[in-house]
């Protein structure tokens, strides 16, 4: 039998960076009901870079009063069940996600979370073979964070 190399544990919430994009530190629950990962992001507009599909949209940090305008490889238009069961049209970006020392190319659709918490969700499809969810802590992947136990917000 072959022994796997244990898997770094994620808290129920995490400060997330995509480096391609310029944003660090994004606020990010942890949500193993949510199939793709998801990012409060406003499309602009598409367009072709060097015969790529690309997407251009604004990331809102309301509280700060900042708008960072972000560009990405834009890979499908998909349709997404929300969690109140309704399915969206939303646009989906390929790009770098790094939680902690571990980063990988994630897939994650663009969506209105302005009436959310966190402004980027992070779904299973992303967590599976990199890490394991121990729900009863936050900030396990967040040096600059002081680890937390329970759900307190």
């Amino acid at each position: 039998m072959t022994t796997r190399k244990p898997l770094p544990a994620v808290g129920w919430r995490e400060l997330v960076h995509l480096p391609d994009l310029g944003l660090h530190a994004v606020p990010a629950k942890i949500d193993t009901g949510a199939r793709t990962s998801s990012l409060h992001g406003t499309v602009l507009e598409e367009f072709e870079r060097d015969g790529q599909k690309m997407v251009r949209f604004a990331v809102d940090f309301e509280q700060q009063h900042v708008r960072q305008v972000c560009e990405a490889v834009h890979v499908d238009v998909r349709g997404i069940t929300s969690s109140n069961g309704e399915t969206q049209y939303r646009y989906v970006i390929k790009t770098p996600l790094k939680i902690g020392d571990v980063e990988f190319r994630a897939e994650i659709s663009l969506a209105n979370r302005a009436d959310m918490k966190f402004p980027m969700l992070i779904g299973r499809s992303s967590l599976r073979r990199r890490f394991v969810v121990d729900s009863g802590y936050s900030w396990l992947q967040t040096p600059e964070m002081k680890v937390q136990k329970g759900h307190k917000p």
